[in-house]
């Protein structure tokens, strides 16, 4: 399998469903290239071809990730933007596996020269297709329902690094808790990666401040006065005094 069969398989079973021509600007190559290249790999079933688009054949790495970067996508990309108006060009950064965290690595392919460090397969495939980058994958083995890594490889890529933001995200926001997930491996990473970073970002939707419903059991590390919370609109008033000290920013959503 060549390099490009491989970045494509990669992206399309990532995301579920891709078009010919938003691969081939992340492959930086022309339409024609792509479909030379996609031809074999429909006809041996590696793929799907419908209506100009390519789907993926492997329906296990669908539902759980592809369906959370389709919810509340308006917002996750308003997010997106300011973020990615926060990282200059040259900038180093981690990116945790998050669908708002997906988002903002799209929305940072418009910056030059990035030092990238992530354990999301998605993300280092987005990012790592722009001219100029440096983008590490943290790991060696992948989730098979969003192409993350947790494994030790992971873990030691994070702690060798410096960078100067980490963009982080959470299942929930608890009033009084914070900034919440549901496995361990999730919170050790985000811990791991704020430890990386000069400052952090926490990325979350208005739909994760909830102080009701099921609660992910696991705290994120607090924010400190340098790092921002990125979201879409004001949270309710009850979370006015969320853990931590960080700057409160709120993405323009009609941009």
């Amino acid at each position: 399998m060549s390099k490009y069969e491989k970045d494509i398989l990669n992206t399309v079973n990532l995301r579920g469903r891709v078009s010919v021509t938003e691969l081939a600007e992340i492959l930086q190559v022309s339409d024609q290239t792509i479909r030379r290249i996609v031809k074999p790999m429909v006809e041996d079933g590696r793929l799907s071809k419908v209506h100009g688009a390519l789907v993926s054949t492997q329906n296990v790495l669908d539902p759980p990730f592809m369906a959370r970067m389709e919810k509340n996508r308006a917002a996750k990309v308003a997010i997106a933007n300011a973020v990615a108006d926060r990282i200059l060009d040259g900038a180093a950064i981690a990116i945790d596996t998050g669908s708002t965290s997906g988002y903002v690595a799209q929305a940072l392919r418009a910056r030059k020269n990035l030092t990238v460090v992530t354990n999301s397969a998605y993300i280092a495939a987005i990012l790592a297709m722009t001219d100029g980058n440096r983008v590490f994958m943290a790991g060696t083995q992948l989730r098979n329902h969003d192409g993350a890594a947790f494994d030790r490889a992971a873990f030691d890529v994070i702690a060798s690094v410096s960078v100067e933001t980490a963009i982080l995200s959470a299942s929930q926001v608890h009033p009084s808790r914070g900034f919440m997930v549901f496995d361990q491996c999730e919170a050790d990473m985000a811990a791991a990666m704020k430890h990386a970073a000069e400052r952090s970002f926490m990325v979350v939707d208005s739909t994760k401040f909830s102080a009701s419903g099921s609660s992910p059991a696991l705290l994120l590390p607090e924010l400190l006065p340098d790092d921002l919370i990125v979201t879409d609109r004001r949270p309710p008033p009850e979370f006015r005094e969320l853990p931590g000290q960080a700057e409160l920013v709120i993405a323009d959503m009609q941009r």
